[in-house]
């Protein structure tokens, strides 16, 4: 059975970095977009980035432009979230997730059929 399972979430300070992992096992997801979104207390969740199965195109939201980064690793069915610069209002509950249907790159969470249960980020200021 396909599954996500994410890493890395924790407590950093205000102008700090941390690194999120996502583990991708059942299946191939080399051919699969990915992407990464969060959910805060009593908020939607949101789209924060997503790549291409061949990591040639990158998608990221407006909040986060300029201070994530995502990266994918086949070989390793992993997909990373690099979070620089990072601010209170980035605190969320983080999840991976993937859209095993299609390479087109998109911010709608309805396009990702598979999700991992969720890595909580802790910003303090």
């Amino acid at each position: 059975q396909a599954q996500l399972v994410e890493s890395g979430g924790g407590l950093a300070q205000a102008g700090g970095s941390l690194r999120l992992s996502c583990a991708a096992s059942g299946r191939t997801f080399s051919r699969v977009v990915m992407g990464w979104f969060r959910q805060a207390p009593g908020k939607e969740r949101e789209f924060v980035a997503a790549i291409s199965w061949s990591g040639a195109s990158t998608l990221y939201a407006d909040s986060v432009k300029g201070r994530f980064s995502i990266s994918r690793d086949n070989a390793k069915n992993t997909v990373a979230l690099q979070m620089n610069s990072l601010k209170p209002e980035d605190t969320a509950v983080y999840y991976c997730a993937a859209d095993l249907y299609s390479n087109v790159v998109v911010t709608t969470r309805h396009a990702y059929q598979l999700w991992g249960q969720g890595t909580q980020v802790t910003v303090s200021s």
